[in-house]
């Protein structure tokens, strides 16, 4: 099946869309009811993708992609961001930048203390525990804008692919003077897949990264200064990629 605009989530079948779907997704309003918190206090965090840090590990040369990342261990009520710390995944999962230990610029402590930061972690984790079981996950949090300085700017460069933690939730921050960046979600043992294009800020796209495989299309300027920005969250059971 193939759409333009995504076929949205009802909430009160979030967690039943996770386990039957592998994925779903909501509304801006739904995401702030979800969370506990006002359009307002999201809009807040959305200065700080203006002083992301450039993407130096690029293997494609590319200068189109910003990021600042940070993790945290969600624990019952319980979030704790952990001392900062390197991003880690398998090439198994990463093709292109797996086995590398990549150590980027942190979330701005200002960013991670807003209430808002805290209530959406926390409010996906208990998602995330509805659905797999109470538990305590291990959050990787990043922040990423995706430019068109080059003319072209490619949000996922290592294709369809799964992260290799339990579950994903990609929330777009907003879109300026771009087209393209449509999202692409695939059955990973099946034929099935899905095609949609994320375009109001704060919707969320929420993934069970066992069941299925997930990318996003380049994108392309309309415009001077053309990029999208997104809020990527991974939940893993047990421990952070890379721990043993």
């Amino acid at each position: 099946m193939t759409t333009s605009a995504p076929i949205f989530t009802d909430p009160a079948h979030l967690v039943a869309a996770l386990r039957g779907d592998g994925y779903a997704v909501l509304r801006p309003q739904d995401v702030c009811a979800l969370a506990g918190c006002a359009p307002a206090e999201l809009a807040a965090l959305v200065p700080s993708w203006d002083t992301l840090a450039i993407d130096n590990y690029l293997k494609d040369g590319g200068r189109y992609r910003r990021r600042r990342h940070s993790c945290f261990v969600q624990d019952g009520a319980a979030l704790t961001q952990t001392p900062h710390r390197p991003h880690w995944q398998p090439l198994e999962y990463n093709a292109l930048h797996g086995g590398m230990h990549r150590l980027f610029e942190a979330v701005e402590p200002e960013v991670a203390a807003r209430p808002a930061w805290g209530q959406l972690l926390r409010a996906l984790g208990r998602v995330c525990s509805s659905a797999r079981g109470e538990q305590p996950w291990f959050i990787e949090a990043h922040q990423f804008r995706i430019d068109t300085t080059d003319g072209i700017g490619r949000p996922t460069p290592e294709g369809a692919h799964r992260d290799g933690v339990d579950f994903v939730a990609v929330l777009l921050v907003g879109r300026h003077h771009v087209k393209g960046g449509e999202t692409r979600i695939f059955e990973a043992d099946g034929p099935n897949g899905k095609r949609f294009t994320l375009t109001e800020p704060w919707s969320l796209l929420l993934l069970d990264d066992a069941t299925v495989i997930h990318e996003s299309t380049p994108i392309q300027p309309t415009a001077a200064h053309g990029h999208r920005d997104t809020l990527v969250l991974t939940y893993r059971a047990g421990r952070f990629q890379g721990e043993h």
